[in-house]
């Protein structure tokens, strides 16, 4: 069924079928009955599958990463997907409409999506109110970065703003330096910055009555000497895990033909081509690190064994993105069912 659905949105642009698929959500699920429908489609609860990390008891290890609901306009409709946490974000502080159109691009013959959508968000207190309303219980993640016009060495400011804004209405944050998208961002991630920055954050967090875990999302494209630093960096600001990882710069072992990948241009590529380095990345961090903090896996899940071959790799949680669009809902139910037949 959804094979035929993805054909029907395959049609549109990646952006546009993004807004009819959140539309036909937020109506479907308005039909009476139709909640009930999807919880026995999508969801599966089970208390073998539940995982407390970070001091946060998951109902399952599957999340949604962060990119899909941007704005927090959707999470309540996913919750009926079978998620154990949702990621909201990335969020800045005021709104801005990112970078020019077109900026989202599908790689079907690689399973794979290429964007440079520059943070497009309506900022951190948009999102605000709409998280304040929130009716589900689902976990929620928020993703946190800077806006575009704000130079690094203000950089912290914007993240503070975001973190105080979002700390009442969810239950994590995640620090955004990785995004290839945003100019400049990524100079965030070499060692003392980021290591300010993320010392700042726990400042902040313990000025707090009741503290919420940090999280890093780290770059695919980092060397084994950048890994060895962020492992130190955990250890030196005391954070509370690393996400891996976010959007490759890399373009090697596409089977779409160079051209069209070409006339696309830069872009952070997500999807079945970063997989084996995403795994790489979080066997590389959990062997180092001796398993010293937890890792949430993301990047190329497509499959039940695409996900068992990270959390053997040493993640805790995985979280899908490009995975969610090519294979739909069912993915994340085939996944928990998966785990469990591990038990």
């Amino acid at each position: 069924m959804y094979t035929f659905i993805r054909s029907i949105l395959f049609f549109f642009t990646p952006e546009k079928a993004h807004h009819i698929t959140a539309t036909l959500m937020r109506v479907a699920l308005q039909v009476p009955g139709m909640k009930s429908i999807w919880t026995s489609l999508f969801c599966l609860k089970d208390k073998r599958l539940e995982k407390t990390i970070f001091g946060i008891t998951f109902p399952n290890p599957v999340g949604l990463a962060a990119g899909f609901d941007k704005d927090a306009k959707m999470f309540e409709d996913l919750a009926y997907c079978g998620f154990g946490f949702i990621e909201i974000g990335t969020l800045t502080p005021k709104g801005q409409p990112g970078n020019p159109q077109p900026r989202l691009f599908r790689l079907k013959e690689d399973h794979a999506i290429i964007n440079r959508m520059g943070f497009n968000n309506e900022g951190v207190d948009a999102a605000v109110h709409r998280l304040k309303n929130r009716k589900t219980k689902t976990i929620i993640g928020g993703n946190i970065g800077k806006n575009k016009i704000t130079e690094n060495e203000d950089a912290l400011k914007d993240y503070i703003i975001n973190f105080n804004a979002l700390f009442d209405y969810v239950d994590y944050f995640v620090v955004n330096v990785s995004s290839p998208n945003t100019p400049g961002l990524r100079e965030l991630q070499e060692k003392e910055p980021l290591k300010q920055l993320l010392l700042a954050l726990m400042n902040e967090n313990k000025l707090k009555v009741n503290q919420k875990p940090i999280l890093l999302k780290i770059a695919p494209d980092l060397t084994n000497s950048q890994l060895d630093d962020i492992i130190e960096i955990v250890d030196e600001t005391k954070i509370a895990g690393i996400i891996a990882t976010n959007t490759t710069v890399s373009r090697e072992g596409l089977k779409t033909d160079k051209s069209k990948v070409e006339e696309i241009g830069a872009g952070g590529l997500s999807g079945k081509p970063v997989s084996e380095r995403s795994t790489e990345v979080i066997r590389y961090l959990a062997t180092k690190s001796n398993k010293s903090f937890p890792i949430i896996g993301v990047g190329g899940i497509h499959s039940e064994q695409d996900a068992l071959e990270k959390l053997d790799a040493g993640a805790d949680l995985i979280q899908l993105y490009t995975g969610f669009i090519y294979e739909g809902p069912g993915l994340v139910k085939r996944i928990n069912q998966a785990i469990l037949a591990r038990k």
